[in-house]
């Protein structure tokens, strides 16, 4: 069967008149192949895009890391663009949207792989496309070299702790003390197991090891630097994918508040933006996780320089700040999961603070959010796409609200 690509979808596969997906084509080429269950699994290319370029890593076609990397970068960069473009007119609305940011190639500080147990050893890599098969990645173009030079190690781990039939999570994090490895689904952590998961960190100068949340070992912080502060994570806490791809986020929202003297920043983690948003300004964080406010803290009072940070542990979700509580802000920065955050949408819209930047990694929360605070009087002044996540789907944003 003969297809022509329309579009692609909001995962990356190409959709054709059916709607028939296919994997790893563009718009306007024409494919050839079998279709099953809605699906063009292996397509031969008839007529190819000019966009299309030849993929950079031999593991592109059996590896699931990657799905954009037959399009050129800057193909990628306009499609991110319009996906957010196209979740905000779905709700009416419009905004400037600045030149996209992409991280470089090699970049990835921080990526969960997968390991299971071989009759020869051990099995560490990404799973395969649209697979519970893992490919094995050496040169992988995504990870940061450190995080590629710790693959023996994981192989290991995996040997030791990985049962028969499971499969390992090994969330890997580059930091300034050295590879953070946070380890789920492994084997009971009996007094054996830990006393050789120990050595191995040991051997192998990994900062920081949890098994399944415990820690094993803890040789040097695990730390990262959010502007002036140094911080070191829970296991397993979210982190921004690039270095890069978080100082272009953390600069779009410096612009997006422009000179506040007292700010709000909702669902803050560890500090992405409120520390270095306090080289100029006071800052109130707002966090679900205490245990991530704790270390936030912890940074700010070993820093020099910074402005008054108080936190606050709330669960957004269910006790948004309310328009009395935000009125003695001068700017808001709010950066929920990729749920979005529409109860704490609905009490911002009726606060009248003067400016919010909102950070988002779903356009179509995004977009939903968006449109409830517009609602309210506000304007979408302009919208920064960052893709640090290169040559996947996934999109992130800064855009900027003003009253």
């Amino acid at each position: 069967m003969k297809l022509t690509i329309e579009r692609l979808g909001h995962l990356g596969d190409g959709i054709a008149e059916g709607p028939v997906f296919v994997p790893m084509v563009l718009p306007g080429e024409v494919v050839e192949g079998e279709v099953e269950a809605g699906r063009m699994a292996s397509p031969k290319i008839v007529s190819p895009s000019p966009e299309r370029v030849k993929p950079a890593c031999a593991h592109y076609r059996a590896c699931g890391g990657c799905a954009l990397m037959h399009a050129s970068d800057d193909f990628v960069a306009d499609w991110k663009a319009d996906v957010v473009r196209t979740a905000l007119a779905a709700q009416g609305l419009e905004a400037e949207f600045r030149p996209v940011i992409t991280s470089a190639a090699r970049s990835r500080r921080r990526a969960t792989l997968a390991g299971r147990r071989t009759k020869k050893g051990a099995l560490v890599g990404f799973h395969g496309r649209a697979s519970d098969t893992l490919v094995e990645i050496p040169g992988c173009l995504l990870l940061h070299p450190d995080l590629i030079d710790v693959m023996p190690v994981l192989s290991e781990i995996t040997m030791l702790g990985a049962s028969r039939k499971g499969e390992l999570a090994l969330t890997v994090t580059r930091s300034d003390g050295g590879v953070d490895l946070a380890v789920s689904g492994g084997k009971p952590l009996e007094q054996s197991l830990f006393s050789e998961l120990a050595q191995l960190a040991d051997t192998a100068g990994l900062a920081r090891l949890t098994w399944d949340g415990e820690p094993v070992a803890n040789r040097r912080p695990p730390a990262q630097r959010f502007g002036a502060a140094s911080v070191a994570p829970p296991a397993g806490a979210f982190l921004q994918a690039t270095e890069d791809g978080e100082a272009a986020l953390v600069w779009a929202v410096r612009d997006a508040v422009g000179g506040a003297r007292r700010i709000a920043d909702l669902f803050s983690g560890c500090g992405t933006f409120a520390l270095p948003l306090a080289e100029t300004a006071e800052i109130h964080a707002v966090e679900g996780e205490a245990t991530m406010l704790a270390v936030l803290d912890a940074g700010w009072r070993r820093a020099e320089g910074l402005h008054r940070v108080t936190t606050e542990a709330r669960d957004l979700f269910r006790r948004p700040l309310l328009p009395d509580e935000l009125k003695r802000f001068d700017a808001v920065v709010i950066d929920p999961p990729r749920a979005g955050a529409e109860a704490q949408a609905r009490e911002l819209a009726g606060s009248g603070v003067p400016v919010i930047a909102a950070v988002s990694c779903n356009p179509v929360t995004f977009a939903r959010d968006s449109r409830i605070i517009t609602a309210a009087g506000y304007r979408l002044d302009w919208v920064q796409v960052v893709d640090q996540f290169r040559w996947s789907p996934h999109v992130e944003l800064v855009a900027r609200f003003v009253r």
